[in-house]
């Protein structure tokens, strides 16, 4: 599914550009995100299959749960990975402020093993919106947070569960928090390895036209 600027209700432009995912799942651009829930990392890979060139990947080189190819591989091309492994907490967060100032990639992902402090929020937000004036991309920064999240000054905060039946791929998606649109649910769908996810609402509507 193409990405695209999240229309506004009334025709008005948003608060802040941002990449849609699907009906009304929009993750702003140059900020920071947070997705909590056990499918956060199907999240996270979905939204990296709506950016183009590299996504740089960081997660703690303790965590035996780490990608692996074949599940990437379900929504987009594993190559396009690049996996930063910190030994130190601390290093997680100094290294996602340091690729998002950089601006030098559209996604960033931090596979957090616990909440960031408000302060490294705020720099995390101040660092993407440099790279978005200094460097080449407007970058995303996503951070995957276990449990039901609550990292604190975050732009949006989603959660995403799985909702399989047989072989149908389904997710349950929470939008918990945004500043500029209220909570909402979805029941996302793919049809196959390697196809688009999908809202069922939006393709009901779709084919209802």
């Amino acid at each position: 599914m193409p990405a695209q600027l999240l229309p506004h209700p009334g025709g008005q432009p948003p608060d802040r550009p941002a990449l849609t995912l699907a009906e009304d799942i929009a993750i702003p651009l140059a900020r920071l995100s947070e997705v909590c829930g056990a499918s956060r990392r199907s999240f996270a890979i979905w939204l990296a299959r709506a950016t183009k060139g590299p996504v740089i990947w960081i997660s703690p080189s303790w965590e035996p749960d780490q990608l692996h190819a074949e599940g990437i591989r379900d929504f987009t091309d594993p190559g396009r990975f690049l996996f930063i492994r910190p030994k130190r907490p601390e290093d997680i967060l100094w290294s996602l402020e340091e690729v998002l100032r950089s601006g030098a990639v559209a996604l960033v992902v931090g596979d957090l093993p616990g909440l960031p402090g408000l302060t490294a929020v705020r720099r995390m937000h101040l660092a993407a919106e440099t790279g978005a004036a200094e460097g080449a991309h407007s970058p995303i920064g996503l951070i995957l947070t276990p449990g039901e999240g609550g990292a604190q000054g975050i732009e949006t905060r989603w959660r995403m569960t799985p909702r399989h039946a047989g072989n149908l791929r389904r997710w349950q998606l929470s939008r918990l928090r945004a500043r500029t649109r209220p909570p909402k649910d979805w029941m996302i769908a793919q049809d196959r390895p390697g196809a688009a996810p999908y809202s069922l609402s939006e393709r009901a509507l779709q084919e209802s036209v």
